[in-house]
């Protein structure tokens, strides 16, 4: 490679690596974890869905049987979006399409903000949203229904960044997350193309015991090329997933005529299908569960992803019943069948095993490989561990520019912003493990932690550990402290754990609840895995000093 390209894929690399690396950890660290985001929320609630699904019973009725205590519901509109784990679901109601029994929206004063709804939705007051726990029939609001697993799950696409009062074309976290995917894109071609010539070479070499440049280099470039293929499938799809707004609006504005709800319609996303209100009540007596069970056995190797019911009570009454085939059977496909309750006819019929669409292949390649879940745990372990690779390229990528940059030549000035900069990326950085363990941890000690506890928890003691070893300056010592307090922290966890709610390794594998023994064992495993860095940081230390 001659010195002009050579130049270019490496000032390009280094750019546009270190401008996004900090945003970037964030996101591969806590996209590593939301792997396993079902089981995180198992733990914290201390139940099992592996065995809830066999017990628990996914009551509809009984939910609309209860809001028809302090509603009426005729002439609604009901959205159930089941969560993946099957025990729980978000439950969308409209206001009334009967303009006889439609309330008249309550005047606001002129300075009052208009309400919103859980997750951004908003709504006039005759409408509600809001999360049901089948397993403990209760329903509450999103803020009171979030879980660590939801929190780390938002967190890596920074989805806690949307209160900036930043809005250009999306909100401010979502931006910013598109972007930084965008730039990853970049990083991870021209980092490719500035190790080809001696991809293998450079993979195989791996001098443990020299000094530390030499060490990070290696280190950077062997899990690099370990890594690509994984690195580079969940840039492109998260470039896809977060900037599709950016993607749709122009064809939302030009060629729907600003009509998103078509757009959404075409793309598969919801069935927007209206149905003529009649004002006429039904007569024939139906059962919400029995449509459910009848599609469950009509298509038993796929899992009900979401229930619609539009026009409930009226004559026209119809329900929408959507599937998605389990991912061993089938990588792609959408089942849909609609019922017509009046005489319990099915008008549509679409099988989620033998069909799909050109649209529903694409999205759901881009679904499967970004989220793992076609392989079962087993891949999602191996992604998890691919992911943490990720973060470890991240950190020795800074190591590496800010020991190329520390040199005599360079005016001091520039050395001392070099070097902040580094701090402030790294305490930063590896604040994030010992951050995680310490508020899982601590939320085990609480009543009924909330969106708002899991905020203060995790966001303030990441904010007093990050300054703590940006005032002390020291690379080593953030290095060092971080990974004892990493391993404090997650050795804790499983300890607190069996003390606290007797879930013992021995006890939570006998009585079946596998998701809460998973994460015990993954956070003692990451614990031991910190105290063998530690030993080798410091093996490596004292063969340097012999060596002196």
């Amino acid at each position: 490679m001659d010195n002009r390209k050579y130049n270019i894929y490496f000032h390009t690399h280094t750019i546009s690596g270190i401008i996004i690396c900090a945003v970037l950890y964030v996101i591969f660290f806590a996209g590593s974890f939301s792997f396993f985001k079902e089981e995180i929320s198992a733990w914290q609630k201390n139940t099992s869905y592996t065995q809830g699904r066999k017990t628990v019973t996914r009551d509809f009725d009984h939910i609309i049987d209860s809001l028809a205590q302090k509603n009426k519901l005729l002439g609604r509109d009901f959205d159930f979006f089941l969560q993946r784990h099957d025990m729980g679901a978000y439950v969308s109601m409209s206001a009334s399409n009967d303009t006889t029994l439609k309330k008249k929206p309550k005047a606001r004063p002129a300075a009052a903000p208009k309400k919103r709804g859980g997750r951004g939705r908003g709504g006039d007051e005759d409408s509600m949203y809001f999360n049901y726990d089948f397993a403990q029939q209760k329903s509450g609001n999103y803020a009171d229904a979030y879980d660590m697993g939801e929190f780390l799950y938002r967190l890596h696409f920074l989805a806690q960044l949307n209160v900036v009062p930043i809005h250009l074309g999306a909100p401010f976290g979502y931006l910013l997350a598109g972007v930084v995917s965008f730039l990853f894109l970049f990083a991870l071609i021209t980092g490719l193309m500035l190790h080809w010539d001696k991809v293998f070479s450079n993979f195989f070499t791996f001098r443990p015991w020299s000094k530390w440049k030499t060490l990070w280099t290696d280190l950077h470039t062997a899990i690099g090329v370990i890594g690509f293929p994984f690195q580079l499938v969940f840039a492109v799809t998260g470039v896809v997933l977060i900037a599709n707004i950016f993607l749709i609006g122009p064809y939302t504005k030009y060629l729907y005529k600003g009509n998103s709800a078509a757009i959404y319609q075409d793309l598969e996303y919801s069935d927007t299908t209206k149905f003529v209100y009649s004002y006429k009540p039904l007569q024939t007596k139906f059962s919400v569960n029995d449509f459910v069970a009848r599609a469950e056995k009509k298509w038993p190797h796929s899992r009900i992803a979401s229930l619609q019911i539009k026009n409930y009570g009226d004559s026209n009454m119809h329900v929408i019943l959507t599937a998605k085939p389990h991912a061993q059977e089938r990588f792609s496909g959408t089942g849909k069948i609609l019922y017509r309750v009046n005489d319990q006819k099915v008008l549509k019929e679409i099988s989620p095993v033998k069909s799909s669409t050109y649209v529903d292949k694409v999205r759901s390649m881009i679904y499967h490989l970004h989220f793992g879940d076609f392989g079962g745990k087993p891949l999602r372990v191996i992604f998890f561990v691919l992911g943490i690779m990720g973060c470890l390229v991240i950190i020795s990528g800074i190591l590496i520019w800010l020991v190329a940059r520390d040199k005599n030549n360079i005016p001091k000035k520039k050395r001392v912003f070099n070097f902040w900069t580094a701090n402030i990326f790294m305490a930063s950085c590896l604040s994030m493990l010992p951050v995680t363990a310490f508020t899982m941890t601590g939320l085990l000690f609480m009543e009924k932690p909330g969106q708002s506890d899991i905020f203060h928890l995790y966001f303030y003691s990441w904010l007093i550990l990050a300054v703590y070893f940006i005032i002390r300056k020291d690379l080593k010592i953030t290095n060092q402290q971080t990974l004892i307090l990493s391993a404090l922290s997650c050795i804790i966890l499983p300890l607190a754990d069996g003390l606290k709610r007797n879930n013992w390794f021995w006890n939570t594998f006998n009585q079946g609840k596998f998701e809460i023994l998973f994460i015990d064992l993954l956070f003692l495993i990451l614990g031991v895995l910190a105290i063998v860095v530690l030993v080798k940081m410091k093996q490596h230390e004292k063969l340097k000093t012999i060596k002196a």
